[in-house]
């Protein structure tokens, strides 16, 4: 039997394990997928000792954290510069990114020819994977974030109606709004949404995140993102079996 599963952090209302459960009943077959949850990155080691396991996903806060841990990137995973997917050969564990094929299957039949900006909450692994996709479409990135450090790193106190505005994509990266703190929400403007807007909440637990909510009162088109982790495991799967 061969097992995978999920390093994280906190994995209580995790998407994976059910996913890939069913997906192993559906097939037939008798493998096994289970959380790892480590309170720090230090604890991936252990797995080392698991001969049966074929290969894992990562999840916040370490799909950046993993990649010391990793003998080799891919391609995609090192442009990005993090790993949401890791593929084990032998003693090799090999670091993939399937958040940005999720997330360009997502956004593709919603993005509209006048939305050329995108703004970016936080700057985690999954942010990275989203402006990945986001830039690669044409699209001008910019980023709210708690510390901002670059260029087009913005504090969340510098959010005003006119960088909403000027911003017609806009996509939460944050934990923030997670069930059971489903009243949390980023600080942000969001009576200055429009129906002009795309609001993008990669949260799918509640499937309708506050953040989405708001943006939907004025008029925005909005997405959760379930799609998107349906089509990360879908393409881990494909990985973890080539």
């Amino acid at each position: 039997m061969s097992l995978f599963g999920l390093v994280g952090k906190s994995l209580s209302h995790s998407f994976s394990r059910d996913y890939f459960s069913k997906k192993f009943d559906h097939l037939g077959i008798l493998h096994a997928y289970e959380n790892f949850e480590f309170p720090s990155i230090e604890g991936v080691l252990s797995l080392k000792s698991k001969v049966e396991l074929k290969g894992f996903n990562v999840t916040i806060p370490y799909k950046t954290a993993i990649i010391p841990y990793l003998d080799e990137l891919s391609e995609e995973a090192v442009a990005i510069g993090a790993v949401n997917t890791v593929k084990i050969e032998g003693e090799n564990w090999i670091g993939h990114n399937t958040d940005a094929f999720g997330f360009k299957q997502m956004i593709a039949p919603f993005l509209k020819g006048h939305q050329h900006k995108a703004l970016i909450i936080g700057t985690g692994g999954a942010s990275k994977a989203v402006a990945y996709v986001l830039e690669g479409i044409g699209l001008e990135v910019n980023y709210l974030s708690r510390d901002p450090k670059e260029r087009n790193h913005f504090p969340y106190e510098d959010v005003n109606t006119n960088m909403i505005d000027f911003h017609k994509v806009i996509v939460n990266c944050t934990p923030l709004g997670t069930f059971p703190n489903i009243e949390d929400r980023p600080s942000i403007t969001y009576d200055a949404f429009t129906p002009d807007h795309l609001a993008i909440d990669l949260i799918y637990n509640p499937a309708e995140t506050k953040f989405l909510s708001l943006a939907k009162a004025q008029g925005a088109k909005t997405l959760n993102g379930l799609t998107m982790l349906e089509q990360q495991a879908e393409k881990s799967w494909e990985i973890w079996n080539q």
